[in-house]
């Protein structure tokens, strides 16, 4: 495991039993986020990064009992706190890294990713694996319940012209990793970028 998955492990080991109870009002932009996936009933859907799984209620509303819903994460305290949460009823829970997804090519419709491309290594590489077991023309939705802007004032840091998660250097790295930005929108209460499997 590389020392970049020991920090990430470290971070959120640290805030794992207090998470939800820091962002309590996420569920409504989360559940508008995974609407914007599309999702039909019968789909099956990955929470990339999954966390305490948020995302997995609106997720299986979404694809229905006949669906599949998985969550990973590289952090076991942040799935012990989704399966404490009963969110492991929602979805299967995996404790793997996502640049190395134990699933085969193209198994997957989509890929709900909540703040995760800021903690991936490579992520490049992370997005190539994640386009790599979704189907071509499958959805892939990069998500934060609040906007880059607001993020930064947050943390305490500026916004500079790098920023991975800014459009044009989003567009460029996803177009590079097997993807195609097809929205992106900004604001402060939501940061959503949606792009589809390339052929």
């Amino acid at each position: 495991m590389s020392d970049d998955h020991t920090h990430v492990q470290e971070f959120f080991t640290a805030r794992a039993a207090h998470w939800d109870r820091r962002f309590p009002d996420d569920g409504p932009a989360y559940a508008a986020a995974v609407a914007g996936l599309g999702l039909r009933e019968g789909d099956r859907v990955l929470d990339a990064g999954c966390g305490t799984g948020r995302a997995l209620p609106p997720l299986r509303a979404a694809v229905g009992p006949s669906g599949v819903v998985l969550g990973a994460d590289l952090t076991p305290a942040m799935l012990r706190e989704a399966a404490r949460a009963g969110r492991d009823r929602d979805g299967a829970l995996l404790l793997t890294d996502v640049a190395a997804l134990p699933l085969r090519p193209s198994t997957l419709d989509a890929v709900f990713a909540a703040g995760l491309i800021a903690h991936l290594p490579d992520p490049a590489d992370g997005l190539r694996e994640i386009a790599r077991v979704v189907r071509p023309g499958g959805v892939l939705a990069l998500f934060h319940p609040i906007g880059r802007a607001a993020l930064a004032a947050r943390q305490g840091r500026t916004l500079t012209p790098d920023d991975l998660r800014a459009e044009p250097n989003l567009r460029a790295l996803l177009s590079r990793s097997g993807w195609r930005m097809t929205s992106y929108a900004d604001e402060d209460t939501r940061f959503l970028a949606l792009a589809v499997r390339a052929d």
